[in-house]
């Protein structure tokens, strides 16, 4: 198959793995753990989100932790942002690009922000003039493109509508999410279609969750599709806090053995990177599900003392 030689990983674990957390992460700990990400090679992190403290408690330090991460390495550091007061903040910090999200069925829009899909898609256009303003692109987030869990099935048709949105509004690209991982081979094969059709020319990045075990399945589709922008967290943390039983996202570490494993560049140091998840379990305090983090890579060897000796 044709797939692509390069592929750019964005890593959103501080801020989809850490605003599901039940405690909090202290400040120093994520502007340590961003600085990792760069210094490993990531060239794009979603580092914080501007939503409201109340609402995502875990993320309410985010102008200090754009102050106090290194900018000098070159990364992109990203930045939800929910409306036009949030763009305001995320400028006034210097986030190298803002990104806006809504939902492709109305119930979850509803969950999630509190508002239909449509008055979310209208105050896009107040945070785009407050981007543009400050020269910063944005990006859009499609959350339950492949599957809501209040409605089940969503059209493709129905996220490519929200991608041509994108693409009048000046966006830099879009953002398809498996929020709850209800997506399969055939529906992300459906859904890039139908945003290649209705937003062509549109960057296209593919967020999958692992919810039911197919999520680097789903990262095979897209790579035949020549979709080569995907995103992911560290040791598989995360998921949705406004969605029933939304578990983490595929592991960075995994989907860059996969990768690799395929002749697949990143630039990305995947053994610093399974530093930084170890690292990450041990902050948040409990096992995280990647697997690249436990086992080591394929050709990792042990020495023959290591293992007892079968008896019998």
């Amino acid at each position: 198959m044709n797939h692509p030689q390069h592929v750019q990983i964005t890593e959103v674990g501080p801020r989809d793995g850490f605003q599901a957390e039940r405690s909090f992460i202290p400040t120093a700990r994520k502007i340590e753990f961003i600085d990792r990400l760069v210094e490993a090679g990531v060239p794009r992190i979603e580092a914080t989100s501007f939503v409201s403290p109340r609402a995502v408690p875990q993320l309410a330090d985010a102008e200090e932790v754009m102050r106090g991460v290194d900018r000098s390495r070159g990364a992109v550091l990203a930045a939800l942002v929910p409306n036009k007061r949030g763009a305001l903040r995320a400028a006034e910090a210097a986030v190298d690009e803002m990104v806006v999200f809504v939902s492709a069925s109305e119930s979850h829009n509803r969950k999630n922000v509190n508002r239909p899909t449509e008055a979310s898609i209208a105050g896009f256009e107040e945070v785009a003039r407050v981007a543009g303003e400050a020269g910063i692109p944005v990006s859009g987030a499609i959350s339950v493109a492949f599957g809501c869990p209040f409605e089940g099935e969503v059209a493709p048709m129905r996220v490519g509508e929200i991608a041509h949105r994108f693409q009048q509004l000046g966006f830099a690209g879009a953002s398809l999410g498996d929020t709850t991982g209800m997506a399969t081979p055939p529906l992300v094969a459906a859904a890039v279609a139908a945003v290649r059709e209705a937003a062509p020319g549109l960057g296209l990045s593919l967020h999958f969750h692992n919810t039911r075990g197919i999520g680097l399945a789903n990262v095979m589709t897209g790579l035949g599709l020549g979709v080569d922008r995907y995103e992911s967290s560290f040791g598989g943390i995360g998921g949705c806090p406004f969605a029933p039983k939304a578990t983490g996202n595929i592991c960075t570490e995994d989907l860059v053995y996969l990768l690799a494993e395929m002749g697949i560049d990143t630039g990305i140091d995947l053994r610093k990177l399974s530093g930084i998840a170890c690292d990450v379990e041990v902050a948040v305090g409990h096992a995280l599900p990647g697997q690249i983090m436990k086992a080591g890579l394929r050709l990792d060897l042990h020495p023959m003392d290591s293992v007892r000796v079968a008896q019998g």
